[in-house]
């Protein structure tokens, strides 16, 4: 993000728009001839129509804490990322040598339409969830223990779903290890996946222990 501080065109060259008006140039050959944006021309002379004048006419009270061009910056970052916080909008604006209170940022939103927001908390499990977990134990209540301790381990994609593996006793890190060393890239190859896929996998302790990640960084693995 870039927020750009305005400048005022000179005197001399408001003048000058003005005068190629008045003799009859439309704002795209005014805009050309003198190099200014046609939005600029545009405003230099709405203003000259309206105030009679294009010299910088006194503000009133203190000056805007943030430009236009600042506002719409901040405003084109929320709309990019809408989960950004206010907090890292005021890291980003001061990196940029621009730094403004939080309430400033607020008030920024509030005149562009924009509030913020609380996402709505939704539970881990609906009812619905909850119910078809309670069928399914009722279902195999019965079963043997070696039908419960019967674990897969495989992995899948929008192409696909890849090699499956037996997994026999416990899983441990090491296992874990073993089984995308030997299954992985394979299952990559199986699905035409090519070597640019990105690989995801929670935040088991197996998943995020160093000899796994050293193993996913040899193999230049990219990991969401």
């Amino acid at each position: 993000m870039r927020i750009m501080r305005s400048k005022e065109l000179p005197e001399e060259l408001r003048d000058r728009i003005v005068a190629r008006h008045r003799s009859g140039q439309g704002y795209k050959k005014i805009s050309a001839a003198l190099k200014v944006p046609k939005s600029t021309v545009a405003s230099i002379i709405l203003k000259w129509k309206t105030f009679g004048t294009t010299r910088t006419l006194p503000r009133a009270g203190c000056p805007a804490k943030l430009s236009y061009q600042g506002r719409r910056a901040l405003v084109r970052e929320v709309k990019k990322n809408p989960k950004i916080t206010v907090a890292e909008l005021q890291r980003c604006s001061r990196e940029m040598g621009k730094s403004c209170r939080k309430s400033t940022i607020t008030a920024a939103f509030h005149q562009s339409g924009l509030y913020g927001r609380v996402a709505r908390r939704k539970p881990l499990l609906s009812a619905r969830h909850m119910k078809a977990r309670m069928e399914f134990a009722k279902k195999h209540l019965k079963d043997s223990k070696m039908v419960r301790n019967k674990i897969l381990w495989s992995d899948f994609s929008a192409a696909g779903t890849g090699r499956l593996v037996a997994i026999k006793g416990k899983m441990n890190v090491a296992k874990y290890r073993d089984i995308l060393g030997e299954n992985l890239l394979q299952s990559a190859q199986d699905l035409r996946l090519g070597r640019r896929f990105t690989f995801q996998q929670d935040n088991d302790p197996k998943h995020t222990a160093k000899i796994t990640k050293e193993w996913l960084h040899n193999n230049s693995m990219t990991v969401l």
